[in-house]
């Protein structure tokens, strides 16, 4: 199977392609016995026994689930994030709003086959030709963090065949006002995954709300009935976008151009001390994106779909409801 590629909005394929080898060079860029075969009508009721699933296409391997019925949004995983890393809180509620929600593992991490990198262009890819072997019609394109880049990328590529992007604790193209916090760096290269450096990252720490809530929601991911992926190792990983903060992350005119002028409605979901992607960057350019709205939670980081997953959900689904095209 081919990837077939559709004209976007404003944004030639070619162009967007070359965008995301220019992001990948500033990034410093980057099968289990039992598999149920593919069926791209096959949806589990809950996130925490979610059955792991496989399409073949590109010639590799790629492992995805899908939970819930109706209209599809496609989730891109955050940097080091695999199948079963998402909070089944947060996947349920979206489900319980009237989504199918798929979430996927990128190519040669997780459980998927195939060449791994953290180059958005090559991620970009993986999403689209998941998509297409799914026969999903128009998607929500969603992504966190990393995948949040990677979100904006394949809707200035393929925005024809997308309803709304939804983003989640990610930036914004182009020259940053407020850079990343040496903290995320340190923590994200440290191998493993436990509650610490869960709360460190997603949560805030000075908060003792959010603490609580971080406790919640690691016991939740904990506590899933089907085993995660397998981890994305560390030393690559970090490898990938270096070891300390970079401005620009996110390189590229032709995507920021781009968000100025699409008719596409785009959410962001963040929080008031993200450390890797502040919040501060989107609001500085308030006035430049026409079709943007913006959510901050309080007291939070990271991972504020993970601290408010009702919330979030229930704001999701209100905003693809009340809002569409030009």
């Amino acid at each position: 199977m081919t990837d077939s590629a559709s004209k976007p909005d404003s944004l030639s394929r070619r162009q967007a392609l070359s965008t995301g080898a220019a992001i990948a060079a500033t990034l410093s860029v980057s099968w289990p016995t039992g598999a149920n075969a593919h069926n791209g009508n096959a949806s589990d009721i809950s996130a925490a026994a979610a059955t792991t699933r496989f399409v073949e296409v590109g010639g590799r391997k790629l492992a995805y689930r899908s939970v819930g019925t109706g209209k599809p949004i496609v989730l891109c995983n955050r940097f080091r994030g695999v199948l079963g890393l998402w909070d089944p809180a947060f996947i349920d509620a979206l489900a319980a709003q009237g989504f199918q929600v798929v979430t996927f593992d990128y190519s040669g991490l997780g459980l998927s086959t195939g060449e791994r990198s953290y180059n958005p262009a090559a991620m970009v890819k993986d999403a689209k030709d998941l998509v297409d072997a799914l026969g999903l019609k128009d998607v929500v394109i969603a992504g966190w963090s990393i995948g949040g880049i990677v979100a904006q990328i394949y809707l200035a590529m393929f925005g024809q065949d997308v309803s709304h992007a939804v983003l989640l604790a990610t930036t914004p193209p182009g020259k940053l006002v407020k850079q990343a916090e040496q903290l995320f760096y340190d923590t994200a290269a440290v191998p493993g995954i436990g509650l610490d450096n869960f709360t460190t990252i997603f949560f805030e720490p000075a908060d003792e709300g959010s603490r609580a809530a971080s406790k919640r929601s690691f016991d939740r991911i904990m506590a899933q009935k089907i085993a995660r992926s397998p981890d994305v190792p560390a030393d690559w990983a970090i490898s990938q976008i270096g070891t300390t903060p970079r401005n620009p992350v996110f390189p590229s005119d032709e995507i920021l151009g781009f968000l100025k002028t699409t008719k596409t409605p785009i959410l962001h979901l963040g929080a008031d001390h993200d450390i890797i992607f502040p919040i501060e960057n989107w609001y500085a350019l308030n006035g430049q994106l026409p079709t943007v709205s913006l959510i901050t939670y309080p007291r939070a980081g990271h991972g504020p779909h993970h601290q408010y997953p009702e919330a979030a959900a229930a704001q999701i689904a209100a905003f693809i409801k009340c809002t569409r095209k030009a």
